[in-house]
């Protein structure tokens, strides 16, 4: 019985040795005192936390969450528990773009209830397939602020038939109810898409959704997991904060994307785009300047490559300028 006990004291302590079932039970947990769980058909579930008249929404996946999150928890819990918010997290069980009559029916309710009036702030956030989804569900919350990371418009082969990625969704209606996700933004307040203009089928999307009240946020060697890059250089939590704020613009999100030169997959995506230009004086440059400010073998070994081509061509990297 004691070692019954220690064995769920150790779960309970560790989330990551949870099964996915013992996981949600935690989470309905956590819900059930602080707002709520409840299951949305077999493949979503709604979690809230009910806190203040700020709310950040954000679609999650198990995976997105049990893999990248501290404590196995939503993203949008971390970035509203700490600040007294209320947070709104629609979680998939697998890559489902949302489409489930369960999930219309929830944001119907809501809808109903007039959850959303009762909110003085609302940010909706989701990236690739739930960028997907906070765009189309975004209409059910009129004049709140919708961040996207490389968001697709649609799966429909109508209009999204050059995209290849997904051919397991072709079969899902994309043209019935919170369907276009573009149209279903047009009642919200300001609208950006973050996106890598270097990815074709994400710039083809993003295009789409291309309105008055859109902002496109193009980030070059950003690389297709937008979503993760922007957690990984640890500023997604500031961007949504800012926008529950009304802070949030281009301005300020560009000064926040200066954090783009200490994150490491984004400085190897510019190397490989310079390198496949032939652009090795400048290659040679950015490798400098990384092992700089940077612990960075890889890139101290390209620097000495290219200084020896460049020396071959009879060119030479111009000297460094004293601080």
């Amino acid at each position: 019985m004691r070692g019954a006990m220690q064995d769920n004291e150790a779960k309970t302590a560790d989330p990551r040795s949870l099964s996915d079932a013992d996981w949600f039970a935690r989470l309905e947990e956590i819900g059930d005192e602080a707002g709520y769980f409840q299951w949305l058909g077999r493949n979503h579930a709604a979690f809230f936390l009910d806190e203040s008249p700020t709310l950040i929404v954000t679609f999650e996946t198990v995976a997105s969450i049990r893999q990248g999150q501290p404590g196995q928890l939503p993203l949008g819990y971390h970035v509203a528990k700490g600040r007294g918010w209320s947070h709104l997290c629609l979680i998939a069980r697998t890559e489902t773009w949302y489409r489930d009559p369960a999930v219309f029916a929830y944001f119907d309710r809501l809808v109903d209830d007039a959850f959303f009036e009762d909110f003085d702030r609302v940010v909706f956030w989701g990236n690739g397939m739930a960028g997907y989804a906070a765009a189309a569900f975004s209409v059910t919350a009129p004049d709140a602020t919708v961040i996207l990371g490389a968001p697709q418009a649609t799966l429909d082969p109508r209009i999204a038939g050059w995209d290849p990625r997904y051919s397991e969704m072709r079969r899902t209606c994309f043209t019935d109810r919170y369907g276009f996700a573009p149209d279903m933004t047009e009642g919200a307040g300001p609208v950006y898409v973050i996106f890598d203009p270097e990815q074709n089928l994400d710039a083809m999307h993003a295009a789409l959704f291309a309105r008055p009240h859109v902002t496109l946020l193009p980030c070059r060697n950003l690389g297709r997991d937008v979503g993760e890059a922007l957690d990984h250089m640890r500023i997604l939590p500031s961007v949504l904060a800012a926008a529950a704020t009304g802070a949030f613009d281009e301005r300020l999100f560009r000064t926040f994307y200066r954090a783009r030169r200490n994150y490491r997959p984004y400085l190897r995506n510019l190397l490989a785009r310079l390198d496949q230009d032939g652009r090795a004086l400048l290659a040679a440059l950015l490798c400098r300047n990384v092992i700089g400010r940077l612990d960075a073998p890889k890139f101290k070994t390209r620097l000495e490559q290219l200084e020896s081509q460049l020396a071959a061509a009879g060119e030479r990297l111009p000297p460094l300028h004293p601080r």
